[in-house]
């Protein structure tokens, strides 16, 4: 009996898995199938890259009745690309395990009467944007009635200011008696809040703090003034011969002025900014994806659901306040059992940030120093000695 049977997963869906050789369940998805396929409402904590993603389509598949020509399950996403992401998650494993699943994405922006054409099958899925889905509620294009899951991927984006309106009112459209799922890399105290709402007695299940930096993610931080950051970031480019790197920055306000910069150095650069229109965005990750632009820069904001293979480098040109960010930054790289490398460009104060991450994280985040083109382990500094002071008179 496969890994994943045991959790209660039908055996069509772990063979489909076994096919792209996934045959081990994440921490996060043996602890959620169960309750899920219990058809209890969940709160799900993991890190970036844990498997958050299959641990809620597995059982929503399993409980979904493929033979009622229904919408029975909504997920929905803070932006159009991980709804996207999600979709061909959807499709790949119903191709995969052979299950007559149907589904559609559903998300603002586009043509809305293309997506009424589509809704006329009625998709067992529907994946998208709150507002969008709502739209389409109201002109009766879905039926929530029908519905019995829903699904919040990115929970803390949805339920912040900007969208939990829309959200609220999506799922007050839906049977009281349905199943409500939140997933997020990060909760906050507000979202929790929020959660109490739509929930019935959620089963918590947080596996943060377990999760573990990669072991094919090797670590480094380089001290350097805020001034010359670029310039250290240029020269490692060329040591390092980066090819493709995502460049992180703590405030979305500062996002086109790196660009600007790296740009100015010769390092081509595109930016991802959370705030930018559909189509800038989708621009500046296709310009990274087909290598036309070797740095993204993007803010953890704008790196949601962002999930591009390939990524060698992370680099920290900010390093985060909170020690799970690096974590969740980190693992844009090292995917797949690929290797990777996170560097963190730091001011003295920021080295002490990267202190406690790497105390609470239980990884090494070595000192380097970049010299005559090669990168070095740092030399502890000697302090120089005390003085004795002068006795006054």
């Amino acid at each position: 009996m496969r890994e994943f049977q045991k959790l209660g997963v039908a055996e069509p869906l772990a063979d489909g898995l076994a096919k792209e050789s996934i045959t081990v369940p994440t921490a996060i998805q043996e602890k959620v199938i169960p309750a899920a396929l219990a058809g209890r409402d969940i709160i799900g904590r993991s890190a970036t890259g844990t498997g958050k993603t299959l641990a809620y389509l597995l059982p929503l598949f399993q409980r979904l009745n493929t033979e009622a020509k229904e919408t029975q399950a909504i997920i929905l996403a803070p932006t159009h690309e991980l709804a996207i992401q999600i979709q061909r998650r959807v499709e790949l494993l119903a191709k995969n395990s052979g299950l007559p699943v149907t589904a559609a994405p559903v998300i603002g922006n586009v043509n809305i009467v293309r997506q009424m054409e589509k809704l006329k099958s009625k998709p067992h899925i529907i994946t998208g944007s709150s507002g969008r889905i709502l739209e389409l509620i109201k002109k009766r294009k879905i039926n929530a009635q029908t519905v019995k899951t829903i699904v919040l991927d990115e929970a803390d984006r949805l339920l912040d200011d900007s969208n939990w309106e829309s959200v609220q009112a999506v799922i007050k459209t839906t049977r009281k008696d349905r199943q409500t799922m939140l997933f997020s890399a990060t909760i906050t105290k507000a979202a929790l809040e929020r959660s109490r709402e739509i929930l019935r007695a959620p089963e918590i299940i947080d596996v943060t703090l377990a999760a573990a930096v990669p072991a094919e993610i090797s670590h480094m931080r380089l001290i350097t003034d805020r001034r010359d950051k670029i310039e250290t970031l240029r020269k490692l480019a060329v040591h390092l011969a980066i090819d493709r790197a995502l460049v992180f920055v703590n405030k979305s306000d500062d996002i086109a002025v790196t660009v600007a910069k790296l740009n100015y150095h010769g390092l081509k650069a595109v930016g991802l900014s959370g705030d930018a229109g559909k189509i800038d965005r989708k621009k500046a990750i296709e310009d990274f994806r087909s290598g036309r632009a070797r740095f993204l820069v993007a803010s953890d904001v704008a790196a949601r659901g962002l999930d591009i293979p390939g990524v060698s480098f992370v680099i920290n040109l900010d390093f985060p306040e909170e020690p799970l960010l690096y974590l969740h930054r980190a693992g844009r790289t090292g995917r797949a059992g690929q290797s990777g490398t996170a560097i963190s460009l730091v001011t003295p104060r920021e080295s002490a940030l990267a202190d406690k991450a790497a105390k609470i994280l239980k990884t090494a985040i070595p000192q380097k120093e970049l010299a005559r083109g090669r990168l070095f382990e740092a030399r502890p500094r000697r302090m120089p000695p005390r003085q004795a002071k002068t006795p006054q008179p």
